[in-house]
């Protein structure tokens, strides 16, 4: 039979499931935020509320209204948004900002992978050939579209002209239909140097004995590039693109220095349509456009990772 100081021992708990006051002291202090980190991030988030979220939000007011960027003002609701939609102008930039932006990412991916696979290989004065391949990377891209607005105007016209290439005898930039092209040029040429970092960061650190057994088994050069290196840096080329392909949605200073958005708007990209209105009297018309961009912006961001989550690539 089951006594009675029995049954009130099995009443109580064990000693063991009751936390102690030192533990309970012990789960407190693990949980509590040391005040540095206040120290750290407040400023931060301050900083970014006040030159960044808050200049955002009265952009956002004032594209409801016809403020002209100086005088008076009076609201007027989603007006500028629908005129947004039916104005050419303002399409045409898009279309040619997305088209400039993906030829871009392409051709800047190519030839930077070619760079990487080139540099990474086994030959003479390596780290020299790499620093000289880098240098575009740290000059001004104003500078650098202003150079090749001399070579393009002047250098290649005189070249082609004296070698009978008739279609190169005038000026690229003043062609409606070459001058993007011109554009494409300078910027893969300033930001190949770039996405090459990256590719050689994986590159190296591919495994040399994932490549010693290919070659035990057979594999050539571009079967070896197919199926050991690609899939092994495929990390690294999402990022090249994602970054490349948002950093090219935003180009400016290289048209401003080429082509200025000329011939007429044939090069106009959205970023200068943008900033034309905050200088030009149309400045809530603008910020309605700036609005929609982000927002453009913001769903490919979405839809990129959403494609790296569903790939499982790791970054």
């Amino acid at each position: 039979m089951t006594t009675t100081s029995e049954m009130a021992q099995a009443s109580q708990p064990a000693a063991s499931t009751v936390p102690s006051k030192a533990t309970k002291r012990a789960v407190r202090s693990k949980n509590k935020i040391d005040p540095t980190y206040y120290w750290m991030v407040v400023p931060v988030l301050a900083l970014f509320a006040f030159f960044i979220t808050l200049p955002a939000l009265v952009g956002v007011f004032f594209s409801l209204t016809n403020y002209a960027g100086y005088g008076d003002w009076k609201f007027i609701g989603l007006s500028n948004y629908v005129n947004i939609f039916r104005d050419p102008a303002i399409l045409q930039s898009y279309i040619f900002t997305f088209v400039f932006a993906l030829t871009t990412t392409v051709v800047v991916n190519v030839v930077a992978l070619a760079i990487a696979l080139g540099l990474n290989a086994k030959i003479k004065w390596r780290t020299g050939i790499r620093t000289v391949f880098f240098i575009p990377m740290v000059l001004s891209a104003l500078v650098v579209s202003f150079v090749f607005n001399y070579l393009f105007s002047n250098t290649l016209p005189v070249l082609a002209e004296r070698f009978g290439v008739t279609p190169l005898a005038t000026s690229i930039l003043a062609n409606e239909n070459l001058a993007w092209l011109a554009i494409v040029l300078v910027t893969v040429w300033q930001a190949a140097p770039g996405a090459t970092i990256i590719y050689l960061a994986g590159l190296q650190s591919v495994p040399a004995e994932v490549y010693e057994a290919a070659d035990l088994d057979g594999a050539g050069s571009f079967r070896q590039f197919l199926s050991l290196t690609l899939p092994l840096i495929l990390g690294y080329l999402i990022i090249n693109v994602i970054l490349g392909f948002k950093g090219f949605l935003g180009t400016y200073e290289i048209i401003v220095g080429l082509t200025g958005g000329g011939p007429g708007m044939a090069t106009q990209s959205v970023a200068m349509r943008i900033f034309s209105g905050f200088t030009g009297g149309d400045y809530s018309y603008q910020m309605a456009n700036a609005v929609i961009y982000f927002l453009i912006t913001l769903l490919i961001s979405v839809i990129q990772l959403r494609l790296i989550q569903r790939r499982g690539v790791s970054l």
